[in-house]
């Protein structure tokens, strides 16, 4: 854990139609002080949109050679790369030469993210997934963070409910083409 990190909890409870993901998670999620809330809550929702068997955070801003989640297999290897927020097109092309498949969720503007990338290396870039949210969820989600959070996350068709600490929001979950 990063030095002078906030530690939050997540009692998570899992409903993924669209995959068939019903799960009982328990994180324990550090929020480095140079980390937003939007930041941390992106991640922790990226990590149950993606969740399977052998998904894990990384050290976060420490781990400069690892996504902030990642998914290894039973021999070690990595199977999936994701990234949250803008991450630069040097680590996607990094990050989709090590995994199978690679995304990014984001907290802002993907029309920009999307946009640093234009003319950049990116290995397999017609395959790498741009994720984000509508406008204003995760403001609104973050006005109610707290140390210690129930949250429940029920996925159908691409859309996202949210139970946070028992304030409940919706969205869309949209997938962006990368020019």
């Amino acid at each position: 854990m990063a030095t002078g990190a906030t530690v939050h909890t997540f009692t998570v409870h899992l409903a993924d139609v669209d995959r068939g993901v019903y799960e009982e998670l328990s994180l324990r999620v550090a929020r480095h002080p140079s980390e937003t809330d939007a930041f941390m809550l992106t991640r922790v929702l990226a990590y149950c949109l993606e969740y399977e068997e052998g998904i894990a955070f990384s050290d976060g801003v420490s781990a400069t050679d690892l996504p902030a989640v990642l998914v290894r297999d039973l021999t070690g290897s990595i199977t999936a790369w994701i990234e949250v927020g803008a991450p630069d097109a040097e680590r996607l092309h990094t990050g989709s030469m090590q995994a199978e498949r690679t995304a990014v969720y984001t907290h802002r503007d993907p029309a920009k993210v999307a946009a640093q990338w234009s003319g950049k290396r990116i290995h397999r870039v017609d395959e790498l997934a741009l994720y984000s949210f509508d406008p204003g969820f995760l403001d609104a989600a973050t006005a109610h963070l707290e140390r210690r959070n129930e949250l429940t996350v029920s996925v159908t068709e691409r859309r996202l409910y949210l139970d946070l600490n028992g304030v409940t929001l919706e969205t869309d979950v949209h997938r962006h083409p990368i020019a």
